[in-house]
Formats: structure tokens, sequence, C-alpha cells
């Protein structure tokens, strides 16, 4: 464990900063997993939670939590396989 103030107090930071990541990440994850499974089942609810669901991921990227490379691979992604499914 640290010895100096400064670096208990970073150490509680990260902590911190770290479970909130960690709740980004895993709305991106939700979202993603509720569209796709949406245009799995046909429904017309799809094309609302794919707007929402890179809505979340542009979000996540703009507080520099995901990649923008990334965060842009995982929105087509999950655009293609929405497609392929109409279709």
């Amino acid at each position: 464990m640290a010895n100096h103030q400064s670096a208990i107090k970073r150490h509680r930071q990260s902590l911190k900063n770290r479970a909130r990541n960690n709740h980004y990440r895993r709305t991106v994850k939700t979202f993603m997993g509720k569209a796709l499974a949406a245009a799995e089942a046909g429904s017309k609810e799809a094309p609302e939670l794919l707007k929402k669901a890179i809505s979340v991921v542009d979000k996540v990227v703009g507080k520099g939590i995901l990649p923008k490379n990334r965060g842009s691979r995982l929105v087509s992604r999950l655009g293609s396989q929405l497609h392929s499914l109409k279709g």
C-alpha cells in the first residue's frame, strides 16, 4: 500500500475511476445486446434500440473510456449484424 498522502489519494481516485469506467463499459454491452436481440427476434423496436446503442457508444467514446476507433468499430459491426439479419 502507498505511504504518502498523495499516493493514497491517487489510489482512491483510481478505484473510483475504474468502477465508473466498468459501469460505462457494461452499459455499452447491455445496449448492444438488446439491439441485437431485438433484431434477431424481428422486433419493430430494433431501429430505436440501434439508435440508442449508437448513442451510448458515442457518449462513452466522448468520455474517453473507449478509444475512438474501437467505438466506431463497435457501431459498424452492430449495424452490419442488424442489416444482415434484416435481409
